[in-house]
């Protein structure tokens, strides 16, 4: 039994992939503030490597499905976390979160959407410009 779940274990450590979102001051598109992407759907077990491109950024998680780890990173430092619960999670920059420099990454299902759509609202309320980015990201959700 235990070479049974070893091996589904390294099978599914081989299946995960790794993706990154960069914290830039600005985006191509002249967009201040950003993460890049903003949106990103990935699956159980992936993990996502946060790049600070410009100084001042890291990341903290705001809104997460139930039974998942809050994660946080390091003022300019690079950080990867790895996704084992389905679900939503809203995250920003803390630094410049009234400049509404936030993101979504979807999990799998969206098991806890109506979470996310209480907290949407009061995200978006504490944003001094780029005012309904957060909205824009959340109609990419796949329910």
């Amino acid at each position: 039994m235990k070479k049974v779940f070893f091996v589904l274990l390294v099978l599914m450590s081989l299946e995960a992939k790794n993706y990154e979102i960069k914290m830039l001051d600005m985006d191509e598109n002249g967009e201040s503030m950003v993460f890049d992407p903003g949106y990103l759907h990935i699956e159980v077990g992936d993990s996502v490597t946060f790049l600070p491109t410009h100084k001042s950024h890291y990341v903290q998680s705001k809104v997460i499905p139930e039974g998942a780890s809050h994660f946080l990173s390091e003022l300019d430092e690079e950080a990867t976390f790895t996704f084992d619960n389905e679900g939503i999670y809203i995250y920003v920059c803390p630094p410049h979160q009234m400049m509404s420099m936030i993101g979504i990454i979807q999990v799998g299902n969206a098991v806890n959407i109506q979470k996310v759509r209480e907290m949407i609202p009061k995200l978006e309320g504490r944003a001094m410009t780029n005012k309904g980015r957060l909205s824009e990201y959340a109609k990419q959700i796949k329910e």
